[in-house]
């Protein structure tokens, strides 16, 4: 089956083959038609399935033919994050590029007033996060009862982030005979709930079993010692000992995140940041750096891990194990896209059994360990802090020589001053909401810790800036010494 199968303008089909698709995906050819035919729809598909241009597309036909009005627009994409809503927008730009369509992007992040100057001139397509939609309603600014279609995007997403509220409020300022297209990569008992009240008579397209993890993505679990500066050191043997093209690295906490980049750019790596502190122009500026390969290292909480389609993510590192097993699926389909192979590593600690076992759980798969520790790995900060400078300086002179990064740089990405929005604040929140440690854990580390010979602290004789980042001392895991060839 071909685009022209489906039903799509001479334009439309122009500027789908100049973007260099020329066949559909299983939910887009199953999705555009039934849109065409202005039926509701839910999507079920994981990510990474092209499941954005399976409403961007059939929404340009359906809005060549009409006119827009003042504050009224004549469709609205609802999304969880800004960073998908940019994405949405590029899209619109890149098919829509024959048909004279205005849009309107509503985010948090960024200035109020050339937003409401763009609706005061109408818009045809109006996509938003919900908490800017819902802030420039209450002030007066836009009007909802022209709205013919609505796209709700990620749906679980939003239920993740709390979004479900503003959704059902937003639904009832709309017109009951509108087209309304529900997408999600899985359906939780509310978000069928909110299908069942807001969806008329729809077809529903499932192209993957809901939860499940792409066939194309090889996943691996790496023990780990619970310690972070051991994680980075793993982390970045594994970074010199594998082919590592581009790669997106997870982090649970934004803390996490801002330590990680630096401690990697100390090393010499390419390597920037995202979550949820940073505006929205430095959020876009830096996901722009790694797309156009000034940076091939992103180190992301997981404000970044749902929907993002950046082309060519050779590797994905859990370097926090996720907290929730539906974001596993989404973190590690940042890659093995569009058909092209991947690799997943998740560290896990003795602390993370209950995470692997739900994940598991959820995409019926056992995920294999790679190899285990082995013996003196899970030593002593005191012990870590001792071989420092040699390694360090190995691992530099490696990177430079091969290009890639600036040896010994020190500088962080620029670090967010400004008040967070009304949706950001959502994200946010979440970022750093840690559930509680299981108490017998807790009682192991003190226990260990009191146990131990007291000895002045590691970092009071360490360089400044370099505290806990002196390389690998004691054998090398197992896994290392093989190049995850297998």
């Amino acid at each position: 089956m071909s685009f022209a199968d489906l039903g799509l303008s001479d334009e439309l089909l122009r500027a789908v083959t100049e973007a260099g698709y020329t066949e559909p995906t299983p939910i887009q050819a199953s999705a555009i038609p039934s849109v065409l035919m202005m039926r509701d729809l839910i999507g079920v598909a994981q990510t990474g399935t092209g499941k954005t241009a399976s409403f961007v597309l059939p929404m340009i036909d359906i809005l060549a033919q009409g006119r827009s009005r003042a504050r009224m627009p004549r469709s609205l994409i609802l999304e969880p994050t800004r960073e998908l809503a940019a994405q949405v927008s590029e899209n619109f730009e890149k098919y829509g590029q024959y048909h004279k369509l205005s849009m309107a992007l509503l985010i948090g992040g960024v200035s109020m007033g050339d937003q409401i100057k763009a609706l005061e001139k109408g818009v045809d397509v109006l996509i938003a996060t919900p908490g800017r939609l819902l802030d420039l309603f209450g002030r007066g600014n836009i009007l909802l009862t022209g709205c013919e279609l609505l796209v709700i995007d990620e749906a679980d997403r939003m239920l993740d982030m709390g979004f479900i509220p503003d959704i059902e409020e937003i639904c009832t300022k709309l017109p009951k005979t509108r087209q309304t297209l529900l997408f999600s990569a899985t359906m939780p008992p509310p978000i069928k709930k909110l299908a069942d009240k807001f969806l008329s008579n729809p077809k529903t397209i499932e192209v993957a079993r809901p939860a499940t993890t792409n066939i194309n993505i090889t996943q691996w679990l790496v023990p780990v010692p619970s310690a972070g500066h051991a994680k980075r050191n793993v982390l970045r043997s594994m970074l010199e000992k594998d082919d590592i093209a581009t790669a997106i690295i997870f982090c649970n906490r934004k803390t996490t995140v801002r330590e990680l980049n630096k401690s990697l750019k100390r090393y010499g790596y390419r390597s920037s940041e995202i979550h949820g502190d940073m505006d929205q122009p430095q959020r876009l500026a830096e996901l722009d750096r790694f797309k156009k390969g000034e940076v091939n290292i992103l180190v992301a909480s997981d404000v970044a891990a749902r929907g993002l389609d950046i082309k060519g993510v050779s590797h994905v590192f859990n370097f926090d194990a996720p907290w929730h097993p539906d974001d596993y699926v989404h973190r590690i389909g940042r890659t093995g896209r569009a058909g092209a192979s991947g690799t997943a590593y998740t560290f896990v600690t003795s602390a993370d059994a209950e995470n692997i076992e739900n994940i598991e759980k959820l995409t019926g798969q056992k995920i294999e360990k790679v190899g285990e520790l082995a013996s003196g790995a899970g030593r002593s900060e005191d012990a870590e802090a001792k071989p420092a400078k040699s390694e360090a300086k190995r691992s530099s002179t490696s990177r430079s020589r091969s290009g890639g990064g600036r040896r010994g740089s020190k500088s962080a990405a620029p670090e967010a001053d400004k008040a967070p929005e009304a949706d950001k604040a959502a994200v946010e929140t979440r970022e750093d909401a840690a559930p509680a440690e299981p108490k017998p854990a807790a009682k192991r580390t003190r226990a260990a810790s009191e146990s131990a010979p007291r000895r002045a602290p590691a970092r009071q004789r360490e360089p400044e800036g370099d505290a806990g980042e002196q390389g690998w001392n004691g054998p090398m895991p197992e896994f290392l010494n093989y190049g995850f060839n297998s």
